[in-house]
């Protein structure tokens, strides 16, 4: 069985700024082969609750499972990976360029709490899959009062 990296940690607060990438996307538009001297790109994600967890689903196709970290607390969690840049002909005219290489980095709030030791993560067919257990915070506990 092959593990994908998880890091546990509460440092995900720490958003760097989308202005770079903004700029690289008016760019992009205008000329698809702009490249910048370190592209990024955003994959599509899912998340969605069920009553016990939240499950993830990201598309990340081409990207080489040693290449992905995740990190988590309990309110979010961070996905980190690269994509190769495609080989392309170099006398050859792109009509269209859509497929981008090179850095993402994506932060996902969640819904609820999770439980940080139960999470489970797996990659298969380019789609990466993160359950995860929510806390139990509605459990209702008795309290002894004491004679004291």
């Amino acid at each position: 069985m092959d593990y994908i990296k998880i890091r546990f940690g509460n440092n995900l607060d720490q958003l760097s700024s989308n202005f770079e990438k903004n700029i690289e996307d008016i760019f992009r538009a205008i000329s698809p082969r702009f490249t910048c001297t370190e592209c990024t790109w955003t994959p599509p994600m899912d998340i969605y609750e069920a009553p016990e967890e939240i499950i993830i689903l990201a598309e990340i196709a081409g990207v080489n499972k040693d290449d992905l970290d995740i990190e988590i607390n309990t309110k979010a969690v961070k996905i980190t990976g690269k994509r190769i840049d495609m080989p392309r002909l170099e006398n050859a005219t792109y009509r269209l360029a859509e497929i981008r290489c090179g850095k993402f980095e994506r932060i996902l709030f969640l819904p609820n709490p999770i439980n940080t030791e139960q999470v489970t993560a797996s990659y298969l067919d380019g789609m990466l899959y993160i359950r995860l257990a929510k806390l139990q915070t509605d459990k209702t506990h008795k309290i002894q009062i004491s004679n004291e």
